[in-house]
C-alpha cells in the first residue's frame, strides 16, 4: 500500500513517514500544495494524509482539484484547525476523514486502515480469501491458521492482490503501489515476488492472466 504524506512541517512529516513505513506502507512526501497536487495527479496512491495549512496551494484547494480531475483515492485531512465549519468544508471538498492535531499515531493508523478497508469493500481489519487471512492491523498473514512468513515486498504485493481479489492487477500497477516515486521500479521484480508467494500460498491461489497481469483466486478452504 502506497501513501502520500502532505505536510510542510519537517519533523511531523518525518514522524509520519517513519510510523507508516514501520506499519508496512510505502511512503511518498510533499511539503507544499503544488508538489502534492502534481504527485496526486501523476502517481497512484492508496490513500493521502493531507495537511490544510500548506504553502503554494492550501490543502482544500489541492483536494478540490483532485476531485474535479477525477482522482478518487481516500484522503484523511490532518490539521490544527478545530472549527466545525472547516471540517464541514473539508468533507464537502471530498475528504473521507478528518483528524485534528495533535493526535496519537495509533489513531491515525487505525483511521487510515479503515479508509483503505472501505475502498476494498472489507468490513473488518481481517481480510479473508479462502484459507488466507490477512490481519491488516497486525500486518500478519495466516494460511489455514498457520502463520506465513513474508518479506516486506511480498506482504505489499499480497495486500494489493487481496484488496482486489478476483480482479486482474497488472505488473505496472503492482509496481506503482509498492515502490515510492524515487525508487528504481523494475516490473520484472514483481514476477519474482509472485513466484515466492506462490510457493507459500495454496496451489492455484495466484493466477497469471497472460498479457495482463495477476489475479488472486478465492480457493475453497475446505
Amino acid at each position: 500500500m502506497r501513501i502520500l504524506v502532505v505536510e510542510d512541517e519537517p519533523t511531523l512529516a518525518g514522524q509520519l513517514g517513519q510510523a507508516l513505513r514501520a506499519a508496512g506502507y510505502t511512503v511518498d512526501t510533499a511539503g507544499n500544495g503544488g508538489d502534492a497536487h502534481y504527485l496526486g495527479t501523476v502517481e497512484s496512491f492508496d490513500a493521502v494524509l493531507l495537511d490544510l495549512g500548506l504553502p503554494v496551494m492550501d490543502g482544500l484547494s489541492v483536494l478540490r482539484r483532485w476531485r474535479a480531475e477525477g482522482r478518487s483515492m481516500p484522503v484523511l485531512i490532518l490539521t490544527a484547525r478545530d472549527n466545525w465549519y472547516e471540517k464541514v468544508a473539508g468533507i464537502d471538498a471530498g475528504a473521507d476523514d478528518y483528524l485534528t492535531k495533535p493526535f496519537h499515531m495509533e489513531e491515525l493508523l487505525a483511521r487510515l486502515r479503515a479508509l483503505i478497508r472501505r475502498v476494498g469493500g472489507h468490513a473488518s481489519a481481517q481480510w479473508r480469501c479462502g484459507a488466507i487471512v490477512m490481519d491488516t492491523a497486525a500486518a500478519r498473514v495466516t494460511v489455514e491458521d498457520q502463520p506465513l512468513v513474508l518479506t516486506s515486498h511480498e506482504y505489499k504485493v499480497l495486500t494489493i492482490l487481496m484488496q482486489h481479489a478476483g480482479e486482474v492487477i497488472s505488473r505496472t500497477t503492482l509496481s506503482e503501489h509498492i515502490y515510492a516515486q524515487d525508487a528504481d521500479r523494475d516490473s520484472n521484480t514483481i514476477d519474482v515476488f509472485i513466484a515466492r508467494l506462490r510457493k507459500k500460498l495454496p496451489a492455484g491461489t495466484i493466477e497469471t492472466v497472460r498479457g495482463m497481469g495477476y489475479r488472486l483466486v478465492v480457493v475453497d478452504a475446505a
